[in-house]
């Protein structure tokens, strides 16, 4: 039975290329690839697209996590339902709305991109780092403390491991959603691959639009299997078996 769905999986995938592949063709998608003077463009946007990726997520990553362990501390805990509600603003105001409102102050442009990324990718990452290291089991923390560990070290050697696959899924859902928001700040003058997308939907060009939408997808798929392989690293491989 193995053997057999084995089979029937390589025929989906290989139908599956042979009519991307014929698609391509008749869109005129390979002709634009090719094009010696529209490759270098493409790549230019791709650059600036996963540029602003990268940067938003480690602005966002940094204060995400910083923003939910700080919550989790004693002191701060009977501030955390307001805190977060002030972080999940950045996502309840559409993402268009975000990018409008940080080029009214910061103008057009990386950087306002960059800052509305980071707003609306930072709720996923402190939600989830609050909820794992509040979900681990107290009697953990009680040992810990019983063998004379200070609570920094608590926190680096019990809690964040503990809590470490809980915040790898809010990161995750951030890096996901990041991608695809990065494709509007085209909007505010921004590039990335939402200038291909945008342009060929205007003009009507297929074979731009897909340019643009098919990395975007590509990129998106990667960066799942990039979360899967920082779970391996970073999670260790008891607490993977006991899940």
């Amino acid at each position: 039975m193995n053997k057999l769905f084995a089979k029937l999986y390589r025929l989906i995938i290989a139908v599956f290329i042979l009519i991307a592949g014929v698609t391509f063709e008749r869109t005129g998608l390979i002709e634009l690839l090719s094009d010696p003077y529209e490759y270098p463009v493409i790549m230019a946007l791709f650059n600036q697209h996963l540029y602003m990726v990268t940067i938003s997520m480690v602005f966002a990553t940094i204060i995400g996590i910083t923003a939910g362990i700080v919550l989790t501390r004693r002191r701060f805990r009977k501030y955390a339902g307001i805190c977060m509600y002030i972080i999940g603003l950045g996502q309840t105001i559409p993402s268009l709305a975000v990018l409008a409102l940080s080029m009214s102050f910061l103008g057009i442009g990386m950087t306002p991109a960059i800052f509305a990324l980071t707003i609306y990718s930072i709720l996923p990452i402190a939600r989830n780092t609050l909820a794992g290291i509040t979900a681990v089991p107290p009697e953990l923390i009680d040992a810990a403390k019983g063998m004379g560990m200070p609570p920094m070290r608590i926190l680096m050697e019990v809690e964040i491991p503990n809590a470490m696959q809980v915040i790898l899924t809010g990161f995750r859902v951030a890096l996901i959603i990041n991608i695809g928001t990065a494709a509007l700040a085209y909007v505010i003058g921004a590039g990335g691959l939402g200038d291909l997308i945008f342009t060929g939907i205007s003009l009507m060009q297929t074979d731009k639009l897909l340019a643009g939408a098919i990395p975007v997808t590509l990129l998106a798929l990667f960066a799942d299997f990039l979360s899967e392989l920082l779970g391996l690293l970073l999670v260790s491989r008891g607490l993977r078996l006991s899940r």
